[in-house]
């Protein structure tokens, strides 16, 4: 198989950092520190490498983006509540030429009515909701498929 010389980027929004700690009821025990190991080794065992980044600020998140256009071969996000705001995101990643996956740890579709709608979904090329933190193992597997 072809290995990409460029890394994926995985991204994370707004209170992601607080993972583990914050409504686990919905998100889980997990930290994103533990989510970054098991996607690292994941990517290991695929042949890719990766970027890991998580930001509480929408601009951090469009230059991530930005710098994916010219460094990244995908980017699997998960935008948070950004989901559901961010025009700047959806029009960044319309910028990216490669695969994007939209990830999210809870069925976004078994909450609030406002959680129901997505401006990353208008550029995803795939959604992954309700896995838990196992989406993005999900999300690398099949960034990987669309790589080669």
């Amino acid at each position: 198989m072809q290995v990409p010389k460029k890394p994926v980027y995985i991204l994370n929004g707004p209170n992601l950092n607080l993972l583990g700690k914050r409504q686990p009821e919905i998100y889980g025990r997990e930290t994103l520190a533990d989510v970054a190991d098991r996607c690292a080794a994941l990517a290991e065992d695929l042949g890719l490498t990766i970027r890991f980044h998580q930001s509480n600020h929408e601009g951090a998140i469009v230059d991530w983006v930005h710098e994916a256009r010219e460094q990244g071969a995908a980017i699997i996000i998960n935008p948070a509540a950004y989901t559901h705001t961010s025009v700047a995101i959806l029009d960044a990643l319309h910028a990216f030429e490669g695969p994007v996956l939209e990830v999210h740890i809870s069925n976004v579709h078994k909450r609030e009515g406002f959680r129901h709608h997505s401006y990353v979904s208008l550029r995803a090329d795939g959604v992954i909701a309700g896995f838990g933190t196992e989406g993005y193992l999900l999300a690398l597997r099949r960034a990987k498929t669309l790589l080669n």
